[in-house]
């Protein structure tokens, strides 16, 4: 019975509630699990019913495949076809973890997940709850970002509750993402492997395990119009991904990326002009002008994507006219940021169909 509308849909991680969880997953309805990236949406990865459901519940295409989390690495052949070396190599490295491989997939793996292609993505969570969940449901579950297609992922159950209220049968907290963004997704279906979304683990850990560096689809786009000219390059490309769209990760608040040199200048210019500005820096000082909101996010990558989109989230609950985001520096260490502001700043300012 879904427990939608009723008190406790966020539960704590007890062995009854993942018992409870799993129970949910085996008749078709949807848990929200928290990874070490980002709160999942989760469904049955093999019934189709149950992952249409994750698509109308977000408002997501659906051709826009699912990435399918396993329980272990000793799952793999029963989602994936000829596994290449390097993908148990990397699957020792980085499983439990936040890389998604892709794949050539089995040929009963729904389409429903794949978006009709031949490939899926597969990845092992490295969070305590989610595995715990995993090892009771015993299969793939199909586990997307748990918001509205486009929107600010999810670090936190009450970002969940927030984002989908009565769309999720239960909410399975395991307090906040460590990581904060989501996996890197890397193509290991073709003869050259490559990266179609960056992540925490980079094409340097991935070329230390298996002795070539990926290619990178995007690298160094870290301007708003590049990220938007790569991410809609990416869009068309073979295969698919989750979240390779151009707009993605997005506050309704509109979104700017800006230097340094101008952050000021603009907030300033803008506020003085009656608008109401808020403010995202990693290394700008804070000026102290009351008239805008600052977050001083800090200059450190890894703590900038853990705390990423709860400070969006934070700006866009102010109704300001405008969020100013500092554009990260041209480094490798802050690819993955790159990629997700750049995206945010493509969809922001969109009104909400869902």
């Amino acid at each position: 019975m879904s427990t939608a509308g009723q008190p406790g849909r966020i539960a704590a991680p007890t062995a009854d509630n993942i018992a409870r969880a799993a129970a949910l997953l085996r008749a078709g309805k949807l848990v929200a699990l928290p990874t070490e990236t980002v709160y999942g949406l989760g469904a049955d990865a093999l019934d189709p019913v149950a992952t249409a459901a994750i698509f109308a519940a977000k408002g997501r295409p659906a051709d826009h495949p699912l990435i399918v989390h396993l329980p272990s690495a000793e799952h793999l052949p029963r989602w994936a076809r000829s596994i290449p070396k390097e993908a148990i190599a990397l699957a020792r490295a980085f499983w439990p973890g936040p890389l998604t491989l892709i794949l050539p997939r089995e040929a009963d793996v729904p389409d429903a997940v794949t978006g009709g292609q031949d490939t899926v993505g597969l990845r092992v969570p490295n969070h305590p709850v989610a595995l715990a969940l995993l090892a009771a449901f015993d299969s793939g579950i199909a586990a997307p970002s748990a918001n509205r297609f486009g929107r600010i992922s999810p670090t936190t159950a009450a970002h969940v509750e927030h984002e989908l209220g009565e769309r999720v049968d239960l909410i399975l907290d395991g307090g906040p993402c460590q990581v904060g963004i989501e996996s890197t997704i890397l193509d290991l279906s073709r003869d050259a492997p490559e990266i179609l979304r960056p992540g925490a683990i980079t094409a340097d850990d991935i070329a230390r395990v298996i002795g070539r560096r990926p290619k990178v689809r995007g690298e160094g786009a870290v301007e708003e119009d590049m990220a938007q000219a790569v991410a809609q390059a990416i869009e068309s490309a073979t295969p698919r991904v989750s979240g390779s769209l151009a707009a993605h990760y997005a506050p309704s608040t509109p979104l700017r990326l800006l230097p340094a040199a101008l952050l000021i200048e603009e907030a300033a210019e803008l506020a003085g002009e009656g608008s109401r500005v808020a403010v995202l820096a990693h290394g700008c000082a804070d000026p102290g002008d009351s008239r805008f909101t600052w977050i001083a996010a800090g200059a450190d990558p890894v703590a900038y994507a853990h705390d990423l989109y709860a400070h969006l989230r934070a700006l866009d609950a102010l109704g300001a006219d405008f969020i100013l985001v500092e554009t990260p520096p041209a480094d490798p260490a802050w690819s993955a940021i790159a990629d997700r502001l750049g995206r945010a700043a493509v969809g922001s300012g969109e009104a909400d169909e869902t």
